[in-house]
């Protein structure tokens, strides 16, 4: 394809499918991906998201989609961080001012969204599993396509991968190659052994270009089968010798490639070439800088990994208000600093989300008392496992719907041996804009059936410090969720109080409805009694419940008895969350009375913002409010007729 210079300058405007790009020459590639980085720059400006993991994989991005056949190639991208240029090149251009927002694109790959979109994710570890899959389904359909699943070098050091990479090997998939993109760097800076493995790489490709060319001569009859395979042999070990990674990945039967200049387009698409010949699955090590193109993001590709709304030229945040209300993260990150200072046995854990969970905060201050063990959440709960035999009290912090990823582990190694590990769940609920695969609907229906457990929720931010504080003291498995985003504004108390196990509090005594609150639904639940009180003159109960496991038994039964219109609030799921407890109590003390669980129904939420979120879920203050003046007004009523 040749562009008139006017055309030229708006290349990106002749491109909607990689199908647009394929007559392109390098010269025009290059100018494609320059203009993609500055449509990611002008447009993520605006309304935010992830930001420079797709800067950094803008020529890659490109070169695949010239390279190879999409969607009959299959390109699987881990975690969806790195995907936006991948959604500007299939079809989504005209949507990426409104990423994340509600009705439009997701931030990640969704199966539903695009046939580009081969495997969903959100959560790090799943490609080359899910790669791997797919290319044993095309060989056995005798399918003759690839399938490239692109990873990070801090996503491949999830235990998964390694189980996929073993699986791939023994399967011998000469149709799988594993692009792994290495910019050095997770959310926040990459840790683990294999970091150091992985910067170990050799810069030479000479030694596989040559293969390449000795296998067509053998294929071809020149070359004997024993020369053959003695220089495979010699090829293999030479590599070995001087590059940690070849020796790492080809132990698993794949043939090691690399590394490529990320950001050579010329050069990615010879290793391509070279990868398509080989006679088994291909690693073809990429390295990356995270942020290209955008100076800010280069230099601290951390902050700039998710961003808000900012000014390209400066880099400085949009609408900038004065932040006066510290976060949960932040509170919880404020007690561990101070439980720390008291009790040097008191370590924190987090899985490479040491600045989400705001653990670089308390790293600064006690760095041997916290431990980033990377993308890798089954080993961070076992590993507070050990740490507790021998009298250390850890704090696992992760977010709730990572945690999923660690299930066996917390029965198995945790709660049956009855250590006293805690779990603080950040981002516990709806989450916002992240997204299905975001949302900490599933925690306390999947611990609260576990022995042994604690579970607690705080209503605001000095509850928070008080339980993370308590549950030091319990010498029992516990769990304490909390939401994304503001806590309430509330004063914080000077030092922690105690909170015993299973005891909720009566908050507002009133008459007639009780709404029994868990968590930071709280103040949603305050803005509905509010407006009751209002509206009808009643002024409603309210138990902060502050336990979902134990409940409060005794309080809980003695107030249900006691009103006419009972509601249970929750940011969880409703199947085995904390209205299911306080309905199993009710039916096991056969208790006459029906209630109305408020929470998150049998869906997974989509993106939006979290009140967005609520009213679709139906847990607002409006729609608790409409619910219960509607049964006042029936009460009413029934009571006028007879």
């Amino acid at each position: 394809m040749t562009l008139n210079n006017d055309s030229k300058k708006h290349i990106l405007d002749f491109v909607n499918f990689p199908s647009d790009i394929k007559n392109f020459n390098i010269d025009e590639l290059k100018e494609l991906s320059q203009e993609l980085r500055e449509e990611i720059i002008n447009k993520i400006s605006l309304c935010g998201g992830h930001f420079a993991s797709s800067l950094g994989v803008t020529e890659l991005t490109v070169a695949l989609h010239y390279f190879f056949d999409t969607p009959n190639d299959k390109l699987i991208w881990d975690v969806g961080h790195q995907g936006y240029i991948h959604k500007l090149l299939t079809g989504r251009k005209h949507d990426i001012a409104n990423i994340r927002r509600k009705g439009h694109i997701s931030g990640y790959l969704k199966r539903d969204e695009s046939e580009y979109d081969t495997f969903g994710s959100g959560h790090a570890g799943n490609s080359i599993s899910a790669a791997v899959g797919i290319a044993e389904s095309l060989k056995k359909d005798d399918k003759p396509y690839s399938v490239i699943p692109i990873i990070g070098d801090a996503s491949i050091s999830s235990g998964m991968c390694f189980e996929a990479l073993n699986n791939a090997g023994a399967l011998k998939l000469d149709n799988l190659i594993v692009v792994l993109n290495d910019n050095e760097m997770a959310i926040s800076e990459n840790v683990g052994a294999l970091k150091w493995v992985l910067n170990r790489g050799s810069v030479s490709s000479i030694p596989t270009k040559l293969r390449a060319k000795i296998k067509k001569l053998y294929h071809k009859g020149y070359i004997p089968e024993i020369l053959y395979k003695i220089f495979d042999r010699i090829e293999t070990s030479c590599k070995g010798i001087i590059s940690s990674p070849a020796m790492l990945f080809e132990s698993f039967g794949f043939r090691y490639i690399g590394p490529v200049d990320g950001h050579d387009i010329q050069k990615l698409l010879m290793a391509f070439k070279i990868a398509k010949t080989q006679d088994k699955p291909v690693l073809l090590h990429v390295k990356t800088i995270k942020g290209k193109g955008f100076k800010e993001a280069e230099k601290n590709p951390t902050k700039w990994h998710a961003c808000p709304p900012f000014f390209p030229a400066n880099g400085k945040a949009r609408n900038i208000k004065e932040k006066l209300i510290p976060t949960y993260t932040e509170i919880f990150a404020n007690t561990v600093n101070k439980l720390i200072k008291n009790n040097k046995n008191v370590v924190a854990i987090t899985a490479a989300m040491l600045t989400g969970t705001g653990l670089n905060k308390v790293k600064e201050n006690y760095p041997e008392n916290v431990y980033d063990v990377g993308i890798c959440e089954e080993h961070a709960v076992t590993f507070a496992g050990g740490l507790a035999t021998e009298g250390k009290i850890p704090i696992v912090t992760i977010y709730s719907t990572f945690l999923q990823r660690a299930f066996d582990q917390i029965v198995h190694d945790i709660a049956l041996q009855n250590l006293p590990v805690i779990f603080a769940l950040d981002r516990a609920g709806c989450v916002g804009a992240d997204g299905e695969t975001h949302q900490g609907a599933f925690d306390i229906s999947y611990m609260r059936f576990i022995p042994n457990m604690i579970l607690m929720a705080p209503r605001d931010e000095n509850e928070l410090q008080n339980m993370v504080y308590s549950a030091t003291k319990y010498g029992k498995p516990t769990a304490i969720r909390y939401k994304r985003g503001d806590a309430e504004g509330i004063k914080l108390d000077d030092d922690f109080t105690f909170i015993p196990i299973g005891k909720g509090q009566i908050t507002q005594r009133g008459e007639k409805v009780l709404i029994i609150s868990y968590g930071s639904v709280y103040s949603i639940v305050k803005e509905a009694c509010d407006k009751i009180y209002e509206e009808t003159g009643i002024f409603p109960s309210i138990i902060d419940a502050r336990f979902a496991k134990p409940l409060d038994s005794n309080l809980l039964i003695k107030e249900i008895k006691n009103h006419e219109i009972i509601c249970t609030v929750e940011d969880s799921s409703l199947i085995g969350g904390f209205g299911s407890a306080v309905l199993e109590l009710i039916s096991e003390n056969n208790l006459q009375v029906s209630i109305k669980r408020f929470g998150i129904q049998d869906i997974f939420i989509p993106h939006g913002t979290q009140k967005e979120q609520y009213e679709f879920c139906n847990f607002s203050a409006d729609k608790i409010y409409t619910y219960i003046l509607s049964k006042i007004k029936h009460f009413v009523l029934y009571k006028k007729a007879n």
